[in-house]
């Protein structure tokens, strides 16, 4: 189980170095002409993924979606809000005894965090923008 918990706690990273080095200008990005959201409307989505899935595992349940990530327009909201919803996985996940439906929780969300990646490197791409350093050592873009 150390295992996922660690991809988790990597792909949080990830996601946290290429967003903190975004603009608040960035955030409001689309994909030009192609049915998209916003940069900032998928990460709205990694996050409140995080929280419901963290919900999920704490009660064993699936007790379904709500993300905390209410202010787009700041940036430091947007970097707070990834903070806030890693940090218990990192505090209380690792503690627990985690039963077969917990651990496919994790996977799912480890699945979910990884796909909003693939999702980010084509916004960065149509958008021109660059990639951190971590971005281009894990991922070679």
């Amino acid at each position: 189980m150390k295992i996922v918990i660690d991809r988790l706690n990597a792909a949080f990273s990830l996601t946290e170095d290429l967003v903190s080095s975004l603009s608040v200008q960035d955030l409001k990005l689309t994909l030009g002409d192609l049915p998209s959201n916003t940069i900032g409307e998928q990460i709205w989505c990694i996050v409140g993924a995080r929280e419901s899935y963290l919900q999920a595992v704490i009660h064993n349940d699936w007790v379904g979606f709500s993300c905390s990530l209410t202010d787009l327009g700041s940036h430091s909201h947007v970097m707070d809000s990834l903070k806030d919803s890693s940090n218990p996985f990192k505090k209380s996940i690792q503690s627990l005894d985690l039963t077969a439906k917990q651990t496919d929780y994790l996977f799912t969300l480890l699945e979910h965090e990884i796909q909003h990646h693939g999702q980010l490197i084509r916004y960065m791409y149509g958008n021109k923008l660059l990639f951190s350093k971590s971005w281009n050592e894990r991922y070679t873009v």
